[in-house]
């Protein structure tokens, strides 16, 4: 990814100071400028600073060489500490609901001492002197961790950080990483081992990236999946068993279920575990065996060979059952089409007779319009009723034409906007079931080729480790 370089010492940022301590003084002066002012920082000088009240402290170029003194901060939310000399992270377990943590620009050769930090979300280590990634287990709430220009290097140390779930985004650059980890092997490993992470190095994880990811290193991080479920899973059987072995010693029943009693009484015998000790190896580990230990060219090229047929055998019927599987989804895709389009017709045709319905409420109501406008028109000719109607109501009614033809052109618009929305609805369930079909076909074709691609490097890798008995 870069370079190898030593982090610059702090020094040549702060000149010749000499290096100080957090104590006493330097944290009222900080709470002081940053936290209070007029009378309450009068208060404070008057009764004491409550140091608990504190949510944030910055105490950054100030040439501090060791934290300390923070154990009151146990309100603090944020900490700022970059551009100092501190060496050793430590003398922050007391701040429990600490959410922001900046070490940057230091000396610092170690990650340690955040054990108690399981609120810390934002994490900033850059330009120090950190040569591995440790010591984090308990920051499950991080989201954000910067080591830029540390002393980093391997990108296998990195996969560590895979275990914080919530982690969004990474920067490690101007780490030490060997020449052959290029920049886009590199971009490529992280996002491959990172499913959850958005950013790496300020770059984007994009959709490309991660289809690259997903193809150069699936089995990889399938193999690790699987380790980390079963290791998961592990952890989980064992709380379990613990708390069951909890709830029968309080019951005085420990040990007493199962053939714990049976086992106890055989522990120690020898003679019985001998007898107990029956012939029988698996037969795959026993097919390896004979493999490692064939003495005759001739027949471990034999051996080889007959694995490669095999190895070939297992590609083919993968790839006919991938095939048949494709083929099948296809004939349900177009069953799904065919249902689908009838529900869609259906529920179109249903709509549209609530159209219909509704052109004809439009119709009778125009028409009791009508009426209704053709007897004002008669009793405005006759001079009545002119005091109910406002002035411009009985001008429009002064003639039976303009009467007619506002009546048309009012219910030509209600018409229109009645078909308007039939087509509406219409058009936009003919779009969606287009683009539901669509959809369905598109994840299955990348589902399909993704496939082909995980046969085509199952079989290399099995070929690899074949090589190995060569």
């Amino acid at each position: 990814m870069s370079a190898s370089k030593e982090t610059p010492n702090m020094s040549c940022y702060h000149g010749a100071s000499k290096p100080v301590y957090v104590d006493e003084e330097l944290l009222q002066e900080a709470v002081l400028e940053q936290g209070l002012q007029d009378q309450a920082e009068r208060i404070a000088k008057e009764e004491g600073i409550h140091y608990n009240d504190a949510l944030r402290l910055s105490l950054e170029y100030r040439n501090i060489r060791r934290i300390d003194h923070l154990w009151e901060f146990t309100s603090l939310t944020k900490l700022n500490l970059n551009n100092n000399f501190i060496k050793k992270m430590e003398g922050l377990n007391h701040l429990v609901n600490l959410t922001w943590l900046n070490l940057s620009f230091n000396n610092i050769e170690k990650i340690e001492g955040l054990e108690g930090l399981q609120k810390l979300e934002v994490l900033k280590l850059s330009n120090n002197r950190i040569s591995f990634v440790e010591n984090m287990d308990n920051l499950v709430e991080l989201t954000i961790l910067c080591l830029a220009n540390n002393l980093l290097q391997q990108l296998n140390n990195v996969v560590y950080l895979r275990r914080f779930k919530k982690l969004f985004t990474l920067n490690i650059e101007g780490n030490p990483i060997p020449e052959e980890s290029c920049e886009d092997k590199y971009l490529i490993f992280i996002a491959a081992y990172f499913q959850q992470l958005k950013f790496l190095n300020n770059i984007f994880l994009n959709e490309d990236i991660r289809n690259r990811a997903h193809i150069k290193y699936n089995l990889d991080i399938e193999e690790m999946n699987q380790g980390e479920l079963q290791r998961q899973q592990a952890v989980e059987e064992n709380r379990k068993q613990e708390a069951e072995l909890q709830r029968h010693e309080d019951a005085f029943v420990e040990q007493m279920n199962g053939s714990h009693l049976y086992n106890n009484i055989f522990q120690n015998d020898t003679e019985a575990d001998k007898l107990h000790c029956l012939p029988g190896v698996d037969e795959l580990l026993e097919r390896i065996k004979e493999l490692q230990e064939l003495i005759d060219a001739k027949e471990r090229k034999s051996q080889v060979d007959n694995c490669h047929k095999e190895i070939n055998l297992l590609c083919y019927n993968l790839m006919t059952v991938e095939f048949q599987l494709y083929s099948h989804m296809e004939e349900t895709i177009r069953k799904f089409d065919n249902n689908i389009s009838e529900m869609t017709s259906s529920f179109s045709e249903t709509a549209q007779g609530i159209f219909v319905h509704c052109r004809e409420l439009e119709e009778s109501h125009h028409k009791s319009i009508q009426q209704i406008a053709n007897t004002t028109v008669e009793m405005v000719a006759k001079g009545e009723s002119e005091d109910e109607l406002p002035d411009d109501v009985r001008m429009l009614f002064l003639d039976k034409n303009t009467v007619t033809d506002t009546l048309a052109a009012s219910h030509d618009n209600h018409v229109q906007t009645i078909n308007d929305r039939e087509t509406q609805l219409v058009t936009r369930a003919e779009a969606w079931k287009v683009a539901l079909i669509k959809g369905i076909e598109d994840t299955e074709l990348r589902r399909n080729r993704m496939r082909i691609a995980d046969i085509h490097r199952y079989a290399d890798y099995l070929r690899g480790q074949l090589e190995k008995f060569q």
